[in-house]
């Protein structure tokens, strides 16, 4: 369980209440706790702020409103009945550390309430601002808008994920184009997270956290520099599209009917001096609702083996190779002897993709779960959502009872609140029933997984599944933006790990024997850099067996970490973390099409131990064949510079064990 514990020596709670006599002035200030940001509110006319570092202003004019059906607009007009200021230091424990088992929870936080029985609260980190809107109504409401207005003093360079539906169904699966502000109309908006870097180089990353009962958040251009909040209206009326698709029929006039005395999805604003410090940023995870599963022993992260991308297209077997329980033992086989802990049976298992509580005739689900059993590997199953929502409680006492360990729910593609209610529905229905979640086709993290920790990942990335149909879409640049985007807001489930590695000139598409863009090291590398605490080995059992050396340093990583470390990196360039489990360091390391060298400085290491290492970097010829590797032995102790060379494309990584 989540737990929260105050730091020793430290102010945990002190409060402060003002009277509205103590509030002549329309403006409020509100500092971190390390003065490094302040928060200048002011309530005259309508509800603006500022967001202020040092001597820069991120934000010259934030506006804030609320528009609720047949009510006064919430943060329009209004009237301050008192004012309170609270400090807090405190540690969260996560379930599972997704990036550090211990995060510290430092914030000031100010709440101005108003005669109208609402209020708003922002809360001031080191690393960045958000504030909340909380209201007071007897009955449910209709929420025709929210405004999240952000004008930036200049015009100022974003990475926009563009999202083209104007319905807002998508994927999520952005792809950042790197721009500036004002030159995005009115007519274009993107999915979160936004990233913005300032004129003098300070980073921003814009989303939300604790979204529950709404819908989400995206933002659209004006030509300037300002952007402007938009949200997907409840649906009324729908049809299926084949048999995962959704045609909108009729929409609502609002964005949600909710309870009238809540607490509404927090504006976030991540603030960094470098972009390496995003990959540290945990806003999105402390903003968000603690834990509500009182037991959480049976939640275990881990390794998969998943059949989807490789099109179980195995080899060098005497069986034909397909979706049946002979190629699936061969999963589990494998799984086993390389210490993996899951398999994963994808789209096909079933006696059609609606009909998910009967496999198809070639699959015994309970046969696979039992011979799975003996091998400490257990099965997860793939299904469309539609149908899991439409029979939840079946689907999943059936599944529960087959012994199966989790569930993999796909095509979701929208992001209204009825969807929004669906993930929080289905996590708290399989966790009653003791089933871990992986989610696709789904939105961005909210922190759903804190309140949830059933849930192990999210797609909403651009994954490696696109090089299966495409040359132009998840490319190394894009695998080095991930890191400072999408995966700063929670799990991201890429599914690494492909086996046949392209440079830039041979890489071509090839369905059903698909091939990474990129070296075998800047594969492998991502079992460091990116977090997911159910991670994917995609690619053919058959193709790791084949190189045991590299298959069997792949499964030596962890999924968990007790701490995350940031070391280097820019923005579509490169990146270095390094992350610690237990008596071990993992550092990985990617780039671009741009070969590079780093410096790697051993700061972090304890100083009265030495570290046997075993490397993985590229080899002398991955510039020519992108499979060509090398794995090299070393001792390092605290306070050491280490080189390390890249290829285009190419990556590094290391596993430090104390002797």
């Amino acid at each position: 369980m989540i737990q929260n514990k105050p730091a020793k020596g430290w102010l945990v709670w002190a409060c402060c209440l003002f009277s509205i006599n103590a509030f002549s002035q329309s403006s409020i200030l509100l500092k971190s706790p390390g003065n490094n940001l302040t928060v200048e509110v002011n309530t005259k006319d309508s509800l603006s702020w500022k967001l202020i570092k040092g001597n820069e202003t991120l934000l010259s004019h934030a506006v804030a409103g609320l528009g609720i059906e047949n009510k006064p607009y919430i943060g329009f007009n209004e009237q301050i009945k008192s004012v309170e200021k609270v400090t807090k230091n405190d540690v969260i424990y996560p379930t599972v550390a997704i990036r550090q088992k211990a995060i510290r929870d430092i914030y000031n936080e100010l709440r101005i309430n108003f005669k109208s029985g609402n209020a708003i609260i922002f809360r001031a980190y080191d690393n960045g601002v958000a504030y909340r809107w909380q209201t007071q109504f007897k009955d449910s409401i209709n929420v025709k808008n929210e405004i999240v207005d952000y004008v930036f003093p200049d015009n100022n360079r974003v990475l926009w994920g563009i999202e083209e539906n104007k319905q807002f169904l998508s994927h999520f699966e952005l792809l950042f184009k790197d721009s500036t502000i004002a030159s995005f109309s009115k007519e274009q908006h993107c999915g979160l997270p936004l990233y913005v870097s300032s004129a003098s180089g300070t980073k921003m990353l814009l989303t939300e956290a604790d979204l529950l009962d709404y819908s989400n958040l995206f933002f659209f251009g004006t030509g300037g520099n300002k952007i402007t909040s938009g949200f997907p209206k409840v649906i009324l009326k729908e049809s299926l599209v084949r048999d995962r698709g959704t045609k909108i029929e009729e929409n609502a006039n609002y964005i949600a009917r909710t309870n009238g005395s809540r607490s509404f999805p927090w504006r976030l604003v991540m603030v960094a001096n470098e972009d390496k410090a995003l990959i540290e940023n945990n806003l999105v995870f402390q903003l968000a609702s603690p834990n509500t599963i009182k037991n959480t022993d049976w939640i275990l992260p881990g390794k998969a083996a998943w059949d989807w991308w490789n099109d179980n297209n195995i080899y060098g077997v005497d069986f034909r190779s397909g979706i049946n329980n002979q190629t699936y033992k061969y999963y589990i086989d494998f799984a086993s002897r390389f210490g993996l802990q899951y398999i994963i049976l994808d789209e096909g298992w079933s006696k059609s993709t609606w009909d998910i509580t009967h496999p198809r005739d070639s699959i015994n689900v309970p046969e696979l779960v039992a011979y799975g059993r003996t091998k400490n590997i257990g099965v997860i199953l793939w299904t469309l959502w539609q149908p899991m929502d439409k029979d939840m409680d079946n689907v999943l006492s059936t599944y529960a009872q087959w012994g199966v360990k989790g569930i993999k729910v796909d095509f979701m593609a929208r992001a209204d609140q009825y969807m929004v209610n669906f993930y929080e529905r289905l996590s708290a229905n399989a966790a009653r029933h003791h089933l871990l979640v992986d989610l696709h086709g789904a939105y961005k993290p909210t922190g759903l997984n804190r309140r949830y920790p059933n849930i192990l990942s999210y797609e909403g990335v651009r994954g490696l599944e696109n090089y299966k149909w495409s040359d132009d879409e998840a490319t190394p640049p894009h695998e080095v933006t991930l890191p400072f985007t999408r995966m700063v807001l929670g799990a991201m489930d890429f599914t690494p790990g492909a086996m046949r590695n392209a440079t830039k000139r041979d890489f071509h598409i090839n369905f059903d024997a698909p091939m990474s863009q990129g070296t075998r090291a800047h594969q492998v590398a991502m079992y460091t850099v990116y977090e997911s605490p159910l991670q994917m080995l995609a690619d053919n059992p058959s193709n790791y067996l084949r190189d045991t050396a590299c298959t069997g340093y792949i499964a030596t990583f962890p999924t968990t970490w007790d701490t995350t470390i940031a070391l280097a990196g820019t923005i579509k360039e490169y990146v270095a973390v390094a992350r610690k489990k237990g008596n071990q360091w993992f550092i990985g390391a990617m780039t671009n099409w741009s070969s590079r060298d780093l410096m790697l400085h051993l700061d972090f290491l304890d100083p009265n131990k030495k570290y046997k290492v075993k490397m993985l970097s590229d080899g002398i010829n991955a510039d020519r064949f992108g499979e060509d590797y090398r794995i090299s032995y070393a001792e390092w102790v605290k306070g050491q510079e280490v080189s390390i060379h890249m290829q285009p494309g190419g990556g590094w990584s290391a596993i430090l064990t104390e002797e």
